[in-house]
C-alpha cells in the first residue's frame, strides 16, 4: 500500500525517532519489561509502522466487508445495520427452571437463546442411570425425553427465536427433538433458526464427551449437516469450535488453526458423503473464544475469515461467496474467569466482548462474574448481559465497520497469525497425505492436537507462576477476602424430581411405538442411511436419550482415548 520512496522516508524517520526521541528514554527510564507478548506468548513489537504491512495489497489481503476475501468482516453494514445476537448461555436444574430462566432472559432483551445441558446428557444418559447419580441439573439443565423440551419452551416461539444447543455426542437427539418442537408448534421445519454445536472432532481434541470412536461419529455429525440442507436450511447443523480448545491451554493461533482444520474436515467428508459444497457451506459455522490479549483476539478473526475464505475457494471449488464466508459465535473467555476477587471479572469479560465485536462477531455470549464459584445468578447473568449492550449502544464501536481495519499494528499481526495458522493446517494435511479428515484422524489418534495444547497450557502456567504473567487478584494485588460467597446452587431435590418425571413418561408411553422407532434407527445404523429422520420418529414416541444414544453404541462400540506419553 506505499511505494518504495514512502517506505525509504519511513524507514529515515523511524531511525532519527529511534536516535533522538527513543533512546534517551530508554537510558533513562526503560520499560516494564525486556519483552512483551500476549496471553499466548505471541512478542508484539513496541511500534508498527507502514514498513510491517508492507507486503499487503489492499485489494487480495483486505477488500471491503461483505466481499472476499471478508477480512474485514462477513457482512457489508456489520452492525450498522443491526447488532449481534447476544446469546447468553442458560440452563440449570429442571425444564422448568431453564424455562424460567429464558423467559426472564428474553424479557432482559437477549435475542438469541443458547442451552446448557448437564453432564449425563451430554453423554448421552439417562437421568436414573446409575453413572448420572449426582449429576443431574448440575451444570445444565436434564434432558431425558421429549417432554423435557416441550417444558424448556414452553411459552417460546422456535419459528421467533433463535436457539443454540451446546451439545455433541447426543446432539442429533437434541437437534431431533428440537425438529419435533417446531412440528408441534406448527412452525414450518424451513423456518427454524438456531444453531447445534455437534463438533465431535474438537470433543477428541480438547473436550473428551464423547460415545463412540472418531469416524462413526464423523460419519454422524455428516448426517445431521446432509439433514439440514434439505430440511432446516436456516439452522445451523454444526459449529465448529475452537472454544473448548482454547479453555484446555490452547495458544490463539493453535486454537484458529485446529478448529479450521475440524471445519475442512467436515467439508472434506460432506464432499465424500455427495453433497455438494455450495448446498452445505453456507450452514456450516464456527465458534471462537476471546481472551484478554485484545489485539490478538482481532487479529485471529480477521485471519481466520481470510484463510476459510481462500481454502474453500482454492481447495474446495466453492462458487458461492456465502460458502466462503466464515460466521462465528463468540464467547468470553471462561479459563480467565478467577474466584479470587470475582467482580475483576466484570473488567475481563468487558475487554473480550470488546475484542470479538471488533474483531466481528455474528454473536456473543458474555460470561458471568461468578462463574468461577458456581453456576451464574440472576444478578450476575443481567451484569453480563447489560455489558454487551452498553457496548453495542453506548461504545460506538458497533458504529463503524472494521474500525480496527488498517492499523499497522493490526494488520501486521492479521498477517503473522494467518501465517502460523496455515503451518499448523498444511502440516495436519501432510498428516493426511492430502486429506484434512484423514489428518485430522490421524492427530486425534496420535496424540498430536494432545500433545501441542499439553505444551501450551504448560508454558502458560509456567509464565504465572514465575509472575511473569499477570494475573490480576491472584499472583499480584491479592486482598482478604471472603471465601464463602452468596452463589446459585442447584436444589438435592432436583435428581429426584427429574427421575420422576422420567418414570412416569416411560409409563405412559406406547410401549410398542417407542420399539418400533428404536428399530428403526438401528436398522437405519446397520443400513448406512441417515439416522436423522428415525431419530425424530423416536423421540416423538417419548423414547429416552439413552435408549438412542445405546443403539449407536452397540453398532460401534464404546471409544477409550489411548494414553501417549511424550
Amino acid at each position: 500500500m506505499f511505494d518504495d520512496e514512502d517506505l525509504a522516508s519511513i524507514r529515515e524517520a523511524r531511525e532519527d525517532w529511534e536516535a533522538e526521541t527513543l533512546d534517551p528514554v530508554l537510558e533513562g527510564y526503560g520499560e516494564r519489561s525486556e519483552r512483551f507478548a500476549t496471553v499466548s506468548n505471541h512478542e508484539v513489537n513496541r511500534l508498527y509502522t507502514p514498513e510491517d504491512v508492507a507486503d499487503i495489497d489492499y485489494e487480495s489481503d483486505l477488500g471491503f466487508p461483505g466481499e472476499p476475501p471478508y477480512t474485514r468482516g462477513v457482512y457489508p453494514t456489520v452492525y450498522r445495520g443491526r447488532t449481534w445476537t447476544m446469546r447468553q448461555f442458560a440452563g440449570f436444574g429442571t425444564p422448568r427452571e431453564t424455562n424460567e430462566r429464558f423467559h426472564y432472559l428474553i424479557d432482559e432483551g437477549q435475542t438469541g437463546l443458547s442451552t446448557a445441558f448437564d453432564m449425563p446428557s451430554l453423554m448421552g444418559l439417562d437421568s436414573d442411570d446409575p453413572m448420572s447419580d449426582g449429576e443431574v441439573g448440575r451444570e445444565g439443565v436434564a434432558v431425558d425425553t421429549l417432554r423435557d423440551m416441550e417444558i424448556i419452551f414452553d411459552g417460546i416461539d422456535v419459528g421467533e427465536v433463535s436457539t443454540s444447543f451446546t451439545i455433541n455426542p447426543s446432539a442429533p437427539v437434541v437437534y431431533a427433538m428440537y425438529v419435533a418442537i417446531a412440528d408441534q408448534q406448527g412452525v414450518p421445519r424451513e423456518e427454524i433458526r438456531g444453531t447445534l454445536q455437534n463438533d465431535m472432532l474438537k470433543e477428541f481434541i480438547a473436550q473428551k464427551e464423547w460415545v463412540v470412536p472418531p469416524r462413526p461419529s464423523l460419519d454422524v455429525v455428516v448426517d445431521t449437516v446432509e439433514f439440514a440442507v434439505e430440511e432446516t436450511p436456516k439452522f445451523k447443523p454444526v459449529s465448529i469450535s475452537g472454544y473448548h480448545i482454547r479453555e484446555a491451554g490452547s495458544t490463539a493461533i493453535q486454537e484458529l488453526a485446529f478448529t479450521l482444520a475440524d471445519g475442512l474436515a467436515y467439508v472434506e467428508a460432506c464432499r465424500e458423503r455427495g453433497l455438494d459444497v455450495d448446498a452445505f457451506g453456507p450452514q456450516l459455522s464456527f465458534f471462537f473464544n476471546s481472551h484478554n490479549a485484545i489485539f490478538e483476539e482481532v487479529a485471529k478473526f480477521r485471519a481466520g475469515r481470510r484463510i476459510w475464505a481462500r481454502l474453500m475457494d482454492e481447495w474446495y471449488d466453492a462458487d458461492d461467496d456465502a460458502s466462503k464466508a466464515m460466521k462465528f459465535h463468540t464467547q468470553t473467555a471462561g479459563q480467565s474467569l478467577t474466584a479470587q476477587q470475582p467482580l475483576n471479572n466484570v473488567v475481563r469479560v468487558t475487554i473480550q466482548a470488546l475484542a470479538g465485536v471488533l474483531g466481528g462477531t455474528q454473536s456473543l455470549h458474555t460470561n458471568s462474574f461468578d462463574e468461577a464459584l458456581a453456576l451464574p445468578s440472576e444478578e450476575a447473568v443481567r451484569v453480563a448481559l447489560r455489558t454487551q449492550q452498553i457496548i453495542a449502544e453506548e461504545s460506538g464501536a458497533a458504529d463503524i465497520v472494521d474500525p480496527l481495519g488498517g492499523s499497522f499494528a493490526v494488520e501486521a499481526l492479521t498477517d503473522e497469525v494467518e501465517q502460523e495458522a496455515m503451518a499448523y493446517i498444511e502440516e495436519i494435511r501432510e498428516m493426511g497425505d492430502g486429506s484434512m479428515v484423514e489428518g485430522v484422524l490421524s492427530g486425534i489418534e496420535d496424540g498430536y492436537f494432545h500433545r501441542e495444547i499439553q505444551d501450551a497450557a504448560y508454558e502458560y502456567q509456567q509464565r504465572v507462576e514465575a509472575g511473569e504473567e499477570v494475573v490480576v487478584g491472584v499472583n499480584a494485588y491479592t486482598v482478604e477476602e471472603e471465601t464463602d460467597p452468596d452463589t446459585l446452587k442447584v436444589d438435592e431435590a432436583v435428581q429426584e424430581k427429574q427421575r420422576s418425571r422420567l418414570a412416569a413418561v416411560t409409563a405412559e408411553r406406547d410401549d410398542e411405538a417407542v420399539e418400533a422407532a428404536l428399530a428403526a434407527v438401528d436398522e437405519a445404523i446397520a443400513d448406512d442411511d441417515n439416522v436423522m429422520p428415525p431419530i425424530i420418529e423416536a423421540v416423538k414416541a417419548y423414547a429416552t436419550m439413552g435408549e438412542i444414544m445405546a443403539i449407536f453404541e452397540d453398532h460401534y462400540g464404546s471409544y477409550q482415548e489411548t494414553v501417549r506419553v511424550a
